[in-house]
């Protein structure tokens, strides 16, 4: 007899626990859910519903993936970040919700008609979501990852934005030539913070599966910081503001490098943990004027 809905899930959850993996309850439900086309409702309203052939292949394929710790999110395709469905692979990092704290310090910066720029897009989660929440913006988004690049695309054109973002392969900030005459009203980045030694200390999700470009930061984790910060007076307008996502005990000393370079109104932000998580400074060419 087919296997029914509610056997295969307890069957899923089994083996998921079975191998270490701590939510599974809820990974072998949108396991079943991401093969079967059901919502969360189905466990509950049909578990008698039965499996078809095909379906239960698939089950058993991506739940013998998931014991070997290739993330959920790599397996289902997709990952939520500001409410919205973004596509992912092993060439982008999955988005955190910790990210979401970025784009939360950046929207009341961003007003009708600006254009701002993020680095090390990788999904494009970041400036699609500033994008979809905002109204007559414009981006620019770069990575030095053209797989990267091809998947902040096709985002963009799921999400109906690909007409407000313009996609670039570099290594941080685009040519001189192609940004605005002004400068950018906004720079926001998400860059690589990991301290090298910690990368093999990492979950195995993210160890062995995640992109190690876009984790490396370097032997103090803050080598992407000392890029960004030193070529930004080149691509920001006057007063505009630089926002940097950070390492959970990170922000005093990016913040110190903010002033350093030369930025006013260097703040430090929250994430819903109480973690300083992202560091804000707006630039003026004079520190006098």
């Amino acid at each position: 007899m087919p296997e029914t809905y509610r056997e295969a899930y307890d069957r899923g959850r089994g083996i998921l626990l079975a191998a270490g993996i701590a939510e599974a309850d809820t990974e072998a439900r949108l396991l079943l859910e991401a093969v079967c086309l059901t919502s969360r409702a189905t466990l509950y309203a049909t578990p008698e519903r039965p499996l078809r052939e095909e379906e239960a292949v698939r089950f058993r394929e991506l739940l013998g993936k998931r014991a070997t710790r290739i993330p959920l999110a790599y397996l289902t395709g997709v990952s939520e970040f500001m409410g919205l469905p973004f596509s992912v692979n092993e060439h982008v990092l999955i988005p955190r919700q910790d990210t979401e704290t970025l784009v939360e310090e950046a929207m009341p910066q961003l007003l009708s008609g600006m254009h701002f720029l993020d680095l090390c897009t990788g999904s494009g989660c970041v400036a699609l979501s500033l994008l979809k929440y905002s109204h007559d913006t414009v981006a620019d988004a770069t990575d030095i990852s053209a797989e990267a690049l091809e998947v902040a695309a096709n985002n963009a054109e799921t999400l109906g934005l690909s007409g407000r973002i313009r996609l670039m392969q570099c290594d941080l900030y685009p040519p001189l030539a192609k940004k605005p005459e002004k400068g950018y009203d906004l720079i926001i980045a998400n860059p690589p913070y990991i301290r090298d030694a910690e990368i093999s200390r990492l979950m195995p999700e993210v160890r062995d599966h995640e992109p190690h470009l876009a984790l490396a930061g370097g032997a103090d984790g803050l080598d992407f910081y000392r890029r960004i910060l030193k070529d930004a007076p080149a691509f920001l307008a006057r007063g505009a503001l630089l926002l940097t996502e950070t390492g959970y005990d990170q922000a005093d000393a990016v913040a110190a490098m903010y002033e350093e370079a030369h930025f006013w109104h260097v703040r430090k932000h929250k994430d819903l943990n109480g973690i300083l998580r992202v560091v804000s400074g707006s630039w003026r060419e004079n520190r006098h004027i």
